[in-house]
């Protein structure tokens, strides 16, 4: 049976438990790539543009490492969900380069609301590309859409319950492609757990309400992801001792957003962006003095 690849990157962090969830229920053989690694972020950056962001280039490396050990491999693009609400370009272009890079077979579907074109729609579509049954695909994507919601709420409940802590509460600004990638921003969180900060994260409130609230900060976004962050600062300012926005250079979304928040809150903030070079060493003194300024306690 064929056998699908999923990257561990950037798409992967928003759908990544559905599909597997999608695949598990209709017995579709798949393989994710390895958690991100020196190996294959040097392999993206070979194959990349030196234009591209850093996430875009860790994904090429994870297509990199999938292209000899899959018959398929999962890329979708997502363009907008409406009007007010468009995705980075990236996210419309990562099939195209990766289409022109490589030469594999894709496994693919679009998120267009625009147009129409819905998640639902577009694993239907897979599901009959790998042989299955109309009846056998609407039974996984229900199956996999349960455990999505699921998965969800109890992030949000969390995440909420966080704001609650004693401890020094720290917002974590950022996507989730870079905020829970290894290469890119999982250190960061460790380090801040090790030195006893509770930490909240920006993608795990519900977008329904943070979504709406970036307007608070500016009228003029039209990128979802980018408002879902910022609204997500509005949505805890008052709970939290600190902010930490974590983005990957050059993201052009994030060098607006993110310095139209740091010019309107009032709280302190640090301002952390990765690239291809750059150390934990030099990041964990930006850190330890950020968590000396809000008089957090430092661990040895």
């Amino acid at each position: 049976m064929n056998r699908v690849g999923i990257p561990r990157s950037l798409f992967y962090y928003y759908y990544g438990n559905f599909w597997q969830d999608f695949f598990d229920s209709l017995n579709i053989p798949y393989i994710l790539s390895p958690i991100s690694n020196q190996e294959i972020v040097n392999k993206g950056i070979k194959i990349a543009s030196d234009e591209m962001c850093l996430s875009l280039k860790n994904y090429l490396g994870h297509i990199d490492y999938l292209k000899d050990k899959c018959d398929y491999i999962l890329v979708p693009r997502i363009s907008n969900f409406k009007n007010s609400n468009q995705t980075c370009t990236n996210f419309w272009a990562a099939y195209d380069i990766v289409k022109n890079k490589f030469q594999n077979k894709l496994l693919h579907y679009n998120i267009d609301l625009n147009k129409g074109k819905t998640l639902k729609k577009g694993l239907y579509k897979i599901g009959k590309e790998m042989g299955k049954t109309k009846h056998q695909i609407k039974r996984a994507y229900k199956y996999a859409l349960i455990k999505d919601k699921k998965r969800i709420k109890k992030n949000h409940i969390i995440n909420l319950n966080k704001l609650k802590s004693d401890k020094t509460k720290i917002l974590i600004v950022g996507h989730p492609y870079n905020l829970y990638d290894d290469m890119i921003g999982k250190d960061i969180i460790k380090y801040l757990i090790k030195n006893n900060i509770e930490v909240i994260y920006s993608d795990k409130f519900d977008p329904k309400i943070t979504n709406p609230l970036s307007k608070k900060l500016s009228k003029d976004l039209y990128f979802k992801y980018s408002k879902d962050n910022l609204g997500s600062v509005v949505y805890s300012m008052k709970n939290i001792n600190g902010v930490i926005f974590i983005s990957s250079f050059p993201c052009a979304l994030d060098s607006l957003a993110n310095e139209l928040a740091m010019r309107k809150i009032k709280i302190p903030y640090l301002n952390l962006v990765i690239d291809d070079s750059t150390s934990f060493t030099g990041l964990e003194t930006r850190l330890e003095s950020f968590l000396d300024m809000l008089g957090g306690k430092l661990n040895d």
